[in-house]
């Protein structure tokens, strides 16, 4: 059986899938990955971070038939994993970016070349999911929030600090703030000033969706799907469907949208 190995290097994380060649990105069967791993991106800084995941990955993973990549962290990370493998060099790699033409997409973006990789190949996997009007969230370093219509144009979105990010950029630039974990729990309003930056910080995630919500209403457009995926999804779903937003998680978005691109460029 031929297998496709990707690999998503994002800012945070180096998340990595290897998939059977006739299964399909369609599919929501939680076991769709016959393999597949994580690991801090900052770790393909040392040589042997490098070393250890390269003999992990050969000696764990059938040899692939194909290799795809999206990278949005720096291009370093790019240049190391393409050294990390390069015992499969002869083995055609492709590599995702922001302006990859896909079939079934459009994308209303004015300099395509500056499209994330990771949000359009998350709009890829949202495509291959359903053909609704749908949001497709990544709640990671940065929340991304892109607006795909049923007609398969991509209508734009939005980005925001994550919710990490948001509270570290209080406690880095703000003096007499008292951020220690206190214990106190409060939802919807903070009731002290720890949760107070708690709830702001998720105050502003869900506000952002439900902004993106009424702007496709006002067109419309209005969203029957939502599908997250990123490091904060599942705080963020607990938020949303407290107010009555239906949202899956899909993990692995940008691994999905990845796979079947590659399968496009096999064809």
């Amino acid at each position: 059986m031929s297998n496709l190995l990707l690999f998503d290097i994002g800012n945070s994380r180096l998340k990595w899938s290897c998939v059977e060649n006739d299964r399909d990105p369609s599919e929501r069967q939680k076991k769709v990955w016959a393999y597949s791993g994580a690991i801090d991106t900052k770790l393909l800084d040392s040589e042997v971070h490098r070393a250890e995941l390269a003999h992990y990955i050969k000696s764990t993973i059938p040899q692939p038939e194909r290799i795809g990549i999206c990278c949005v962290a720096a291009e370093s990370y790019y240049e190391s994993l393409q050294n990390l493998l390069a015992d499969w060099k002869g083995i055609p790699t492709d590599r995702l970016l922001g302006n990859s033409e896909y079939p079934q997409l459009r994308t209303q973006y004015q300099q395509t070349q500056t499209l994330g990789a990771d949000r359009w190949a998350a709009i890829i996997a949202a495509r291959q999911l359903s053909s609704d009007n749908t949001l497709i969230v990544s709640a990671g370093t940065a929340s991304t929030i892109d607006f795909l219509g049923s007609n398969g144009m991509h209508y734009g979105g939005w980005i925001l600090p994550g919710v990490s990010l948001m509270r570290n950029s209080l406690i880095e630039n703000t003096a007499r703030l008292d951020i220690s974990d206190d214990g106190i729990k409060s939802s919807g309003i903070g009731l002290s000033t720890s949760s107070a930056i708690e709830e702001g910080c998720l105050l502003a995630q869900t506000g952002a969706l439900m902004g993106a919500l009424e702007f496709a209403k006002n067109r419309n457009q209005p969203i029957s799907r939502i599908w997250i995926d990123g490091g904060h999804a599942d705080t963020l779903i607990e938020r949303l469907h407290e107010n009555k937003i239906n949202t899956e998680k899909i993990p692995g978005l940008v691994l999905r949208g990845l796979w079947a691109w590659v399968k496009t460029r096999m064809s």
